[in-house]
């Protein structure tokens, strides 16, 4: 065991020298105001969610993973019957219940869908049949 030194003896080397003659920071002072104590236990409590808030996020996270996939066609229509989407439209408005073309069609489809047998045929007779495909250009 090498003899102990006396600390006045040990040689500092210069560039640790100024480090080592710097005095001591004092010792922190104790809080005098009640913003300076340390804080113990949060100011604010932690907000926790809702049961409401949890089911409703279980009910678009339902939904999303449900989406239904359009499709997109294109139909050939009378004019005449065109024109029947209008007026449906302006009656749907003046009956406080706005709707768009695809849906008074859609409201069709689950209209004949709901239909008797008897009737549904009655209803798709009443309709004349149209020659289908792209009308000749005339050169």
């Amino acid at each position: 065991v090498p003899p102990k030194a006396d600390a006045a003896k040990v040689a500092i080397p210069a560039k640790y020298e100024a480090v080592a003659k710097t005095p001591a920071k004092p010792a922190a002072k104790s809080p005098t105001s009640p913003m300076d104590k340390p804080v113990t236990k949060p100011l604010v409590k932690a907000a926790v969610p809702s049961p409401t808030k949890a089911v409703q996020a279980a009910a678009d996270k339902a939904s999303k993973a449900k989406k239904i996939k359009m499709v997109r066609d294109s139909i050939a229509i009378p004019k005449s019957e065109y024109s029947v989407l209008d007026d449906l439209k302006l009656r749907a408005g003046l009956l406080a219940t706005p709707a768009k073309k695809t849906e008074l069609i859609r409201a069709g489809i689950k209209a004949l869908a709901a239909m008797s047998d008897a009737a549904f045929v009655a209803a798709v007779r009443a309709v004349p049949n149209l020659r289908t495909g792209r009308p000749a250009k005339n050169v």
